[in-house]
């Protein structure tokens, strides 16, 4: 095979604390087609610029097929100013380049995501086409109907508790509800004045931290309903749930945590269709990283009752990869335990993906380890409803480059500012473009 790398044009400078230790070197990355997507059997890859004169002329390098499939490796010289590395796929999937120095000395401390990002770009092959690596479990669909009629048989009993809003127009309340086996908290912002609003709720990302009360408040003053739900079974304004509540019950789909996590999303949403000032036809659901994770799965299990769901990065897709030629990420359950395995199946969103019938806008970053592409794809690719998606080349997780999520951020505030006037937006269905 030869070896050859589509990628994202991306501007590669050491960063202060790397450069301590590293040479200092400028590096461009110029991938053979801008759109660093491909067809099945095309030549894809990068051709690497590099500063003559600068000193520092060779690389190792190792392309991979979803980050876990080495298909080449080797070094590479720049000492003319110019190099290739290139591949073709017969099939679907995405191809992850990584460069590192040959004979720099090793840094004191292990170099940051931030440090390594600035050696890798990433491309994908017929995108559109990736599918899950394995079906979901035959009895899903009942296990999770059992849960959702367990769950409706528990009154919402909703308790809410004023707090101080930084909005002079917007009420803000702490809410707790009553979910099967746990409650569900958050902050609820609405408008001052009455009236009847669209509703919007968001899912947070993963860890254990206190909501912040701008995120809902910002939303109310514009004119929505807005509820942060916490991830966890704890006061808003708490930090209280077990750090490693990833991985707690998750040999068993009955004490996996994210079973009651799950099933707390949907009471929010039973919550919010139980108000009088909802406008009764509109609710968005939103999140990044476990956030687009819990709303995946909350868009499948209720498919009908979510207007749109608006997602970046979204975590918790093709949970056990590394068994199927795709490097898995969040929540890095292990795959050498057959229990864990099994009971993956059942909390994965591509599983949830295919009920999907909201309008549905989806971010992911080609060369994020967190919230691999492939998974998310493969979930992306099921839904069923209007959906677009924004891929983002250069792009790691959103707590590593930021910067490289202005599609993202522009796109879906475009989307919510069409959902918030009309109750709809318009997704452009086609961006997988050669």
């Amino acid at each position: 095979m030869k070896i050859y790398i589509p990628a994202v044009a991306l501007l590669l400078a050491i960063s202060p604390a790397a450069a301590q230790v590293l040479p200092n070197v400028n590096l461009v990355f110029e991938p053979l087609r801008p759109s660093n997507i491909y067809k099945v059997g095309e030549r894809a890859g990068w051709n690497i610029h590099a500063l003559l004169g600068a000193g520092y002329t060779k690389y190792n390098y190792e392309l991979r097929e979803n980050n876990l499939k080495v298909l080449k490796a080797g070094v590479i010289d720049l000492s003319s100013g110019l190099g290739t590395i290139e591949t073709t796929l017969d099939h679907p999937g995405m191809l992850y380049l990584r460069l590192s120095y040959i004979g720099a000395p090793e840094p004191a401390t292990p170099p940051t995501a931030q440090e390594l990002d600035k050696m890798t770009v990433a491309a994908a092959v017929a995108p559109e086409q990736i599918r899950p690596p394995a079906g979901k479990p035959a009895d899903f669909d009942s296990f999770w109907a059992e849960k959702l009629v367990a769950l409706k048989q528990v009154p919402i009993n909703p308790k809410l508790a004023p707090a101080t809003s930084d909005r002079e127009n917007v009420e803000l309340y702490t809410v707790t509800l009553d979910s099967l086996n746990s409650k569900a908290h958050g902050y609820l912002a609405a408008p001052k004045g009455g009236g009847k609003h669209p509703a919007l709720i968001y899912y947070q990302y993963a860890g254990v931290y206190a909501l912040q009360k701008s995120l809902v408040t910002d939303r109310a003053a514009e004119g929505w309903l807005a509820f942060d739900v916490d991830s966890h079974d704890m006061e808003p304004d708490q930090a209280t749930a077990p750090r490693d509540y990833a991985k707690i019950g998750n040999d068993d789909r009955e004490t996996s945590y994210f079973l009651n996590m799950y099933l707390r999303d949907t009471r929010a949403l039973d919550y919010i269709q139980s108000r009088p000032d909802w406008d009764g036809r509109t609710i968005v659901i939103s999140g990044m990283s476990m956030g687009g994770q819990q709303s995946l799965a909350t868009a499948g299990l209720n498919p009908g009752r979510v207007t749109a769901m608006i997602i970046n990065v979204p975590a918790g897709a093709d949970f056990s990869g590394d068994l199927h030629g795709s490097k898995r990420g969040y929540p890095n359950w292990p795959v050498d335990d057959p229990k864990v395995v099994e009971t993956a199946r059942y909390f994965d969103v591509m599983n949830f993906a295919p009920a999907i019938k909201a309008q549905s806008l989806v971010a992911f970053g080609f060369i994020d380890t967190t919230s691999p592409p492939f998974g998310v794809l493969a979930a992306f690719n099921q839904i069923q409803g209007p959906k677009e998606a924004v891929p983002m080349p250069g792009s790691d997780h959103n707590n590593v480059t930021p910067q490289q999520e202005g599609g993202y951020f522009i796109r879906s505030r475009q989307a919510l500012e069409s959902l918030r006037k009309t109750g709809s937006f318009t997704p452009n269905g086609l961006w997988f473009k050669q």
